[in-house]
């Protein structure tokens, strides 16, 4: 079967199985920041943002994304992505480095919803992924900041 789809912001046309997960094409397709880690979208090591919501690539059939846009983390290359990915560096947020990916796109989904998120929303946002190294409270600081930043220039 034959799709086609937007990968950060280019034209892609693929044939694909019709059984095919998406996380599997991306890989395939030499998409490694996508990681494989449960395969049943409870890790969040697979996030990508589907027309800019974020999604596990593991759950969603490949046909599924046929004439949508699909963004990895290197895709991510605006200013906020940037502020997030300092914040991150910043705070030391990152350790092994295999959930990051899937982390920043959840961050980065939910600071476009919500430029100024509570707690309690970061943690709600951060659900999905599976962190073993970090704790999430790193994370969580990183965002926190990230979203600081983003006020002080609207403010300022």
């Amino acid at each position: 079967m034959k799709i086609s789809l937007t990968i950060n912001g280019v034209k892609k046309h693929y044939e694909v199985e019709p059984g095919e997960i998406l996380l599997d094409l991306l890989r395939r397709k030499g998409y490694k920041s996508v990681k494989e880690g449960c395969k049943t979208g409870d890790c969040g090591a697979c996030m990508v943002l589907v027309d800019g919501r974020a999604m596990t690539s593991c759950t969603l059939f490949a046909a599924q994304v046929d004439g949508r846009e699909v963004t990895t983390i290197e895709g991510l290359d605006d200013k906020l992505s940037a502020e997030l990915k300092d914040s991150f560096l910043e705070a030391g947020a990152v350790q092994c480095g295999f959930c990051i990916p899937g982390v920043l796109i959840s961050a980065y989904s939910l600071l476009l919803d919500n430029p100024n998120p509570g707690e309690e929303e970061i943690k709600a946002a951060l659900d999905g992924n599976l962190c073993r190294c970090t704790g999430y409270v790193k994370q969580i600081e990183a965002i926190k900041e990230t979203a600081n930043s983003i006020e002080g220039e609207c403010d300022g």
